[in-house]
């Protein structure tokens, strides 16, 4: 098994460790996309005081879990050790059965709780007389089912960040403080993006799916079927930007109705 030196300090004059830090903290910036998405929906349940509050208590999470995880690095790489067979499933490419290690179980639990939770939530959303009428309580139980919500959804992104950056570097205090840098980056960032997802429904539904597809591709992961995360990070660019040109369309629209017809503007204001 490949062991890693925890207390090994980055040479900071070697350009290829600023190299490796910044491609680290942009990866960790890409693969925490989906977790920002997961927390900006969520919070959004809670009153508007206490969402910043929440994203914050949330990505802090996300930077203790991820350290901590780095500074247990040798047991992290032993998760990958098979731990549990499954004889009515085969490996691919193979005829062997299926054999699972921890980091697999925690995947295929991650991917499950996530296509449940985000369905439910699209349901919700689809509900003409849904919770979404109701005034959001201020309530301790509120927040609180809220934050073990983000704990439980960051477990599941801070191993999967932690073991795609093994696989570039391998000096764990570098890996630490590209994990710094990115969270406070998507600190600085989670509130303008929890805003526009949450001003627009569709927006919602759209980040609602591509979490599922998430789910589906940490499950497909979890019985070591690959799925290439660059095609389904293209597919979500491609239909935000196809969303934004939407949302752009229908507020020109209703401009040109509102010049047309001033008295719109109640409704149009109602609809939004």
């Amino acid at each position: 098994m490949m062991l890693l030196s925890v207390l090994e300090f980055p040479d900071f004059a070697q350009p290829q460790i600023w190299i490796s830090l910044l491609t680290l903290t942009f990866l960790e910036i890409i693969l925490g996309v989906d977790n920002i998405i997961f927390i900006s929906i969520i919070s959004d349940k809670l009153p508007k005081e206490r969402q910043k509050f929440a994203r914050n208590i949330g990505l802090a999470f996300a930077m203790l879990f991820r350290v901590g995880l780095l500074l247990m690095i040798n047991w992290i790489i032993g998760l990958k050790e098979p731990v549990l067979t499954l004889d009515f499933l085969e490996e691919p490419g193979t005829d062997l059965p299926l054999q699972l290690s921890w980091k697999d179980i925690i995947l295929l639990a991650g991917g499950i709780f996530l296509i449940a939770k985000s369905t439910l939530e699209i349901h919700g959303k689809m509900q003409v007389d849904g919770d979404h009428h109701k005034p959001k309580s201020a309530a301790s139980s509120l927040m609180a089912m809220v934050i073990i919500q983000i704990i439980l959804v960051d477990m599941v992104f801070s191993l999967d960040s932690i073991l795609t950056a093994i696989g570039l570097v391998d000096n764990v205090m570098l890996m630490i403080i590209a994990v710094v840098i990115s969270i406070g980056i998507m600190m600085a960032f989670a509130g303008p993006i929890s805003r526009i997802i949450n001003q627009y429904p569709s927006l919602q539904i759209l980040a609602l799916s591509f979490l599922v597809v998430i789910g589906v591709m940490l499950v497909a992961e979890g019985i070591h079927q690959h799925v290439s995360k660059n095609i389904i990070y293209s597919c979500l660019a491609f239909s935000l930007l196809v969303e934004m040109l939407n949302i752009r369309f229908r507020n020109n629209q209703n401009k040109k109705a509102l010049k047309l017809n001033p008295d719109l503007n109640k409704d149009l204001s109602i609809k939004e």
